[in-house]
């Protein structure tokens, strides 16, 4: 999402889904905005395993890019690892009523992971953990993440051992063996737990292949790694 024309696309490819009867929920995060803004107020990014730290400053850049927490949507609770992650929640609660009238009138729901917890403390959530969470809720079909990288690789080395299919009893195998690492450890598991919860397939797909969207979904190609329950 970095690219303005790769944005365009994808935002016209939800829209084509949509005219065809399909119902999309757009969940985002900012990565990329929240960086910039924190690195302009000489506040240095931190990650652990693979989730943003998050004090008190960074919160409120994280409010300003995204804000977010709209009709309760969301209800948040804070991470067990919250002494490392500050103010990084995880989804305590989705309101799928809130959702359902917008699907219905044709519209598509654009979220923004932020969410309070029930004393209206801000958490910043991560927004793949978001959307599998929404997916649960809603019973979707199918969670699609998009990415920056080819999939889920048997060889991260390697950008040509893409898995293109996997179950969650090998998923698990990858992560045990660490060759899920970083920032696709959290996309996995939300993967997994969205899987457990009754969304039927889970797909990790490049979001910097042009209409990659309409490749996992329309094709039986595909364009990234897609995780069965």
């Amino acid at each position: 999402m970095k690219s303005a024309a790769l944005q365009s696309s994808v935002i016209n490819d939800l829209v084509l889904l949509s005219c065809v009867g399909l119902r999309p929920v757009l969940v985002h995060g900012g990565g990329p905005e929240i960086n910039s803004w924190l690195l302009r107020l000489g506040h240095e990014p931190q990650f652990h395993n693979g989730l943003r730290v998050t004090d008190a400053l960074t919160m409120e850049v994280v409010e300003m890019v995204l804000v977010g927490k709209d009709a309760r949507l969301l209800t948040a609770r804070p991470t067990p690892d919250a002494a490392a992650l500050g103010f990084v929640g995880e989804v305590a609660r989705v309101d799928p009523g809130i959702l359902r009238p917008i699907l219905a009138d044709g519209h598509i729901p654009v979220i923004a992971s932020v969410a309070a917890d029930e004393n209206g403390q801000s958490y910043n959530v991560n927004a793949d953990t978001a959307a599998g969470e929404i997916a649960a809720a809603m019973g979707a079909e199918k969670l699609i993440l998009l990415t920056d990288v080819a999939g889920i690789l048997e060889d991260r080395n390697d950008p040509d051992s893409l898995v293109k299919e996997i179950d969650i009893s090998g998923i698990r195998k990858m992560v045990m063996e660490k060759k899920v690492a970083g920032g696709m450890i959290p996309k996995v598991n939300c993967c997994v737990r969205s899987l457990a919860q009754g969304v039927r397939t889970a797909s990790i797909i490049d979001g910097r292949v042009p209409h990659s969207l309409l490749l996992e979904i329309l094709t039986d190609e595909g364009a990234g790694t897609m995780i069965t329950g």
